[in-house]
């Protein structure tokens, strides 16, 4: 659904930038965008100039996965589209600024212009197409679209900045990076007690400094989806654990939205699980699944946790593209013997500087390649229960009490 326009009163005017995105900034000649560029960004963070060279520009410093401000006319949808299909092809947010200063007012700052005047037919045009066209800015694509429409209000404007939430860089840990549960909830009362946390009931209290993360896949297939689902959202509310999504709380918050899908897998007996707890519990366990970001990368980009892994290119990005490869891996469409879907071993050719702890895909024991560990290991199929200890990457591992369901497939082995 595209978010509507935002218009702020001239004594406030926040505009709270995604960090890195594509900025930007749209208005008719004379609207002043030039100026708010150099008041709010620094000079290498803005790209201008004729559309092939700002286009260049705007790619390298996309690509290096850094804030680009875009300081042209651009009134028309004709001629966003290309920054638009270029935001889109770093995988990073597009958001607009748009200077909307009534006629009257760029007609005077025109004429006040010290070198030559824009032709006054010119401003006439680009200020009714930027009107004509300003209501379809979310419909084209823009992720966020703040509209200043007076002098006021543009002197008002504070710039914040403020990182996506796949980049918790800032959190430098000690963490203990748990696998796949599958609603195996005695093994992970086990598992934390190994990894020395205090359990009192749902309460949990993690060793000094220490911080859990979850690699999502929490439900489904084991005894408790809905036990555990409490104890891990517990946890991620009292600020104890982090938390990423796997393709099963995926189709879980489709189901509890009341779209359609084949309850498989165990979805069956975990949705049974919720409607037993409750409306209100289900309503909670939606908003939490909607809330986890697809990955994390964390301190300061030494690590990513992401439920199928990541690659180097989708690092600390956010798309639809991205999104679906940290849920679902490297897939395209096809399946195996079995079934199940083909996954490419995106791993095997990783060669990033952070460690990527994913799972999804369940070995016999915890899998290391290059610079990955997978630490799926399987517990729902009678295997393990594991975690990575970050940063010494130590493997804790629990066995489950029993197999509770048959693989499709057998574990893969490392």
């Amino acid at each position: 659904m595209s978010k509507p326009l935002s218009s702020v009163p001239p004594q406030t005017t926040p505009i709270d930038l995604p960090s890195p995105a594509l900025v930007v900034l749209i208005g008719a000649p004379s609207a002043g965008k030039s100026t708010f560029a150099a008041r709010h960004f620094a000079p290498d963070e803005v790209v201008s100039g004729d559309l092939e060279a700002l286009l260049h520009a705007a790619h390298d410093r996309l690509k290096r996965g850094l804030l680009t401000v875009v300081d042209a006319t651009l009134v028309r949808p004709h001629d966003r589209r290309p920054l638009l299909e270029l935001a889109r092809a770093h995988d990073l947010p597009a958001v607009a600024v748009v200077l909307d200063l009534s006629r009257s007012v760029l007609e005077a700052r025109n004429s006040a212009r010290p070198g030559p005047a824009v032709d006054p037919d010119t401003i006439l045009h680009q200020h009714a197409e930027l009107r004509r066209t300003l209501g379809g800015l979310p419909h084209e694509g823009f992720r966020r679209v703040w509209v200043l429409r007076s002098e006021a209000e543009v002197d008002a404007a504070q710039v914040t900045r403020v990182p996506l939430r796949v980049d918790r860089r800032d959190l430098t840990g000690p963490f203990d990076v748990i696998g796949d549960v599958h609603g195996c909830l005695p093994e992970l009362r086990d598992l934390l007690g190994a990894l020395d946390y205090g359990l009192d009931g749902d309460h949990v209290t993690p060793p000094a400094g220490h911080t859990a993360v979850f690699l999502g896949d929490l439900v489904d297939r084991g005894p408790d989806s809905a036990g555990v689902l409490r104890l891990v959202m517990g946890m991620v509310s009292a600020g104890t654990a982090l938390c990423v999504p796997g393709n099963h709380e995926e189709k879980l918050a489709r189901a509890l939205s009341g779209r359609a899908v084949k309850p498989m897998h165990g979805l069956d007996a975990t949705l049974a699980q919720l409607d037993a707890a409750g409306r209100d519990f289900q309503t909670q366990v939606q908003a939490f699944i909607t809330s986890l970001p697809p990955h994390l990368v964390l301190d300061g980009g030494r690590l990513v946790v992401a439920h199928a892994g990541l690659p180097e290119r989708f690092q600390g990005r956010t798309s639809g593209r991205v999104r679906s490869f940290a849920l679902y891996g490297d897939v395209d469409g096809t399946r195996d013997e079995y079934g199940l879907p083909v996954r490419g071993d995106w791993a095997t050719a990783y060669t990033g500087a952070a460690l990527v702890v994913y799972g999804h895909t369940p070995h016999v024991a915890p899998r290391r390649v290059g610079n990955t560990v997978n630490i799926d290991t399987g517990c729902a199929f009678g295997g393990q229960l594991s975690a990575l200890r970050y940063p010494g990457r130590q493997i804790v591992s629990v066995p489950a009490h029993v197999q509770y369901t048959v693989p499709a497939r057998p574990l893969a082995v490392p």
